[in-house]
């Protein structure tokens, strides 16, 4: 039920219609009745998860090709648009873009967060209305998919190596993260900003995918990267009083990894380069929904 272009809270209008039905007589409501529900206004930023990749796989199972279409590509049935469904949400706009970076755009030309964050500002999408933030980001920044190929098809070295640069690109994530969380509370003060963290890839117990060690080094990383997050979402909650949450989801996703019977994480049997890979499938998204819905009090974000 994604909110149409005009904003959903007209006073002056609501005021005429007020006065045209006392001039018509119609009686008011009863003392004591419950006023009508209020919508939750909801906007999403960030990168691939928060853009939907991975929502048209099944399993291991890819129900067609995966079409990039810069600077922003996304895909239905994500976790937004399945937050989207829970009453009383109103999905404002969702501005989260396949291979998005916080701050700057990629070389190929992919809306940054910052620019997301903007962008929204400048069409009022983004403003004192609106009552919740969702946004998962910070992992390109912090180089995970060269983690990823460098672990499955490099030496040891290099995957040791690739996630040492990864640890090391961690404090520049986390201030970027602390910026893009301010910015949001500027515009909207009164939203709770819930920001999710990525689930680990891998089920050490699980199919050799590849070597135990690279497992758990990419694990670790995960790990660390979820750490940062929630880091920056404490600090920014401390010099703003930016209303951020952090959702750790790996306990949600244990045992539903990319290497397990039941996986809600996507890994292609026959394309190791598909884009989808490492992204929840539909499944998985359900499960991130389920995560920031279980995280927020929607009926004491619709109050005015």
């Amino acid at each position: 039920m994604t909110l149409p272009t005009g904003r959903r809270r007209r006073p002056a209008f609501a005021a005429g219609l007020a006065t045209l039905a006392m001039a018509l007589g119609f009686t008011a409501m009863p003392a004591g009745a419950a006023p009508p529900p209020r919508d939750v206004d909801y906007v999403a930023v960030g990168d691939s998860y928060s853009a939907g990749t991975g929502a048209d796989t099944i399993g291991t199972t890819a129900t067609g090709p995966f079409v990039p279409t810069l600077p922003c590509t996304q895909t239905a049935n994500g976790y937004v648009d399945k937050v989207d469904l829970a009453a009383p949400v109103v999905l404002v706009k969702n501005a989260a873009c396949h291979g998005a970076l916080l701050a700057d755009p990629t070389l190929d030309g992919v809306t940054s967060v910052e620019d997301q964050i903007a962008q929204l500002t400048l069409g009022g999408k983004l403003s004192k209305d609106t009552e919740l933030v969702s946004m998962t980001a910070g992992a390109n920044d912090a180089g995970v998919s060269n983690v990823l190929f460098k672990c499955i098809a490099g030496s040891p070295d290099d995957c040791s190596g690739a996630v040492v640069a990864s640890q090391l690109a961690l404090p520049q994530v986390r201030a970027n993260l602390i910026e893009a969380f301010a910015a949001i509370h500027r515009e909207a003060p009164r939203a709770r900003i819930v920001v999710l963290g990525y689930a680990k890839l891998f089920n050490t117990a699980g199919f050799a995918v590849i070597p135990v060690d690279r497992q758990e080094l990419i694990n670790a990383g995960t790990v660390g990267l979820n750490t940062t997050i929630a880091s920056a979402a404490a600090e920014a909650n401390t010099l703003y009083g930016a209303q951020v949450q952090f959702v750790d989801v790996t306990a949600r996703f244990a045992g539903h990894e990319v290497n397990t019977l039941s996986p809600w994480l996507f890994l292609s049997q026959v394309d190791p380069f598909e884009p989808r890979n490492f992204h929840p499938n539909q499944a998985g998204h359900a499960q991130y929904a389920e995560a920031l819905l279980a995280s927020v009090n929607l009926k004491q974000l619709a109050r005015p």
